[in-house]
């Protein structure tokens, strides 16, 4: 069956109230924040973009480099947020949809992108999707226009979704659209469509599909409960998890990168959020493998991002950031940030949390309502703030 595309041309104020936002059953980060995004936006230069923090009922922006709060804003009691792409811009999820907050003014901005439950959101190849779990619908536009649309929003081609379902999509550079497949019950794997909304190729082979990332030579790949599934050159490959349960919820990449780092759950009756094992893919040699981390080495999936060199960086549960070279699958460093902490009772509270911006990582310390700055080039914390709230979620508001 044929998806149409709808071209949106006309520009959107405050949109009315729509229904309360679906929190997703499992823990899910926004891949595209969690990957290495070095590459700054027209407004800022990579290492100064502002960082916007959430809290209960509130938002802080701060400084890049000081964390210097530049500015706070009232919000609803629990808000995720997401790098817009345009350098300058943050899409906060609240009841009525996307909101624009804008850093540099700063700003909340009355823009909203109507989305019945917003979920996921991605950035690649010049575009940001949208994903509304609410209706299954796809919203893209192009990153950079946003800078510069004031309280309107910039034009957006939509593709309306067959069911809502907790899903993603992401826009590859010669148009296809790859999106997830399922139901408000399950998901069961994903498609791709052409640029007239023609399906070329599906895979159903991936129960629970959830996240998203894109690898260098945009190889695409989601998380499966039992594994998972890479869409590249026009085709979908299944890679099978070594145990029966053996689920991957979200994929940390750089596009620079062949190598994938995905989080790895295998007790499908543990209810706790601390993993000890991590799936490493490689998109080139189409091998898949589980790793188990050295020691007690544990971590949830708000801390894992790719940095510097392409490695991925891992702040585990004994304060420190662990350095794991995905080609070896060695941990190679560790950078002593924050007290020992234990991990959250439900996916959304607040608990230890990373992002970065080129080789800067900002680590979220809940305890000491605390937020930190660290080289990941040299492990040096060059700045920390203490917060009149608890942080929970970051994004700094990079290009890309």
């Amino acid at each position: 069956m044929n998806h149409m595309y709808k071209t949106h041309r006309r520009s959107f104020g405050m949109l009315s109230s729509l229904a309360v936002l679906a929190l997703a059953a499992t823990a899910c980060a926004s891949t595209s924040d969690a990957a290495s995004n070095s590459s700054a936006g027209p407004e800022e230069t990579a290492g100064s973009a502002a960082l916007a923090v959430s809290y209960e009922n509130g938002i802080a922006v701060l400084d890049g480099q000081s964390l210097e709060v530049r500015q706070s804003f009232d919000s609803e009691a629990f808000t995720r947020l997401n790098a817009a792409g345009d350098g300058r811009s943050v899409l906060v999820t609240t009841s009525k949809g996307f909101q624009v907050l804008d850093t540099k003014a700063p700003e909340m901005r009355q823009a909203t992108f109507a989305a019945k439950a917003p979920g996921h959101v991605v950035r690649h190849d010049g575009k940001t999707i949208l994903f509304d779990d609410g209706t299954g619908d796809t919203t893209i536009f192009e990153s950079s226009s946003l800078a510069s649309s004031g309280n309107d929003l910039p034009q957006t081609d939509v593709v309306a979704g067959q069911e809502a379902h907790h899903g993603v999509s992401v826009k590859l550079s010669d148009g296809t659209l790859v999106t997830t497949v399922g139901t408000a019950q399950s998901r069961s794997g994903a498609k791709a469509l052409d640029e007239q909304g023609n399906e070329i190729a599906r895979n159903e082979d991936c129960p629970g599909v959830h996240g998203e990332g894109t690898a260098a030579g945009e190889a695409v790949v989601f998380g499966c409960e039992d594994g998972a599934l890479l869409y590249h050159d026009g085709r979908f490959d299944k890679f099978t998890a070594p145990d029966k349960y053996g689920r991957m919820g979200n994929a940390f990449v750089s596009e620079s990168s062949p190598l994938i780092i995905g989080d790895y759950k295998n007790d499908p009756d543990d209810e706790g959020y601390l993993l000890g094992k991590v799936a490493l893919i490689d998109t080139e040699k189409q091998s898949y493998k589980i790793l188990d981390l050295p020691g007690d080495l544990k971590y949830t999936w708000r801390g894992v991002v790719r940095g510097p060199q392409d490695r991925a960086y891992i702040l585990a549960t004994d304060g420190s950031i662990h350095v794991l070279d995905p080609a070896t699958g060695k941990v190679t460093g560790q950078y002593p940030v924050i007290d020992p902490w234990e991990g959250p009772k439900n996916w959304q509270d607040a608990h230890p949390a990373l992002t970065v911006n080129g080789d800067t990582a900002y680590v979220a310390d809940p305890h000491n309502k605390q937020v930190h700055a660290v080289n990941l080039a040299t492990g040096e914390k060059t700045a920390s703030v203490t917060l009149d709230g608890v942080p929970n979620e970051m994004a700094a508001a990079i290009g890309r």
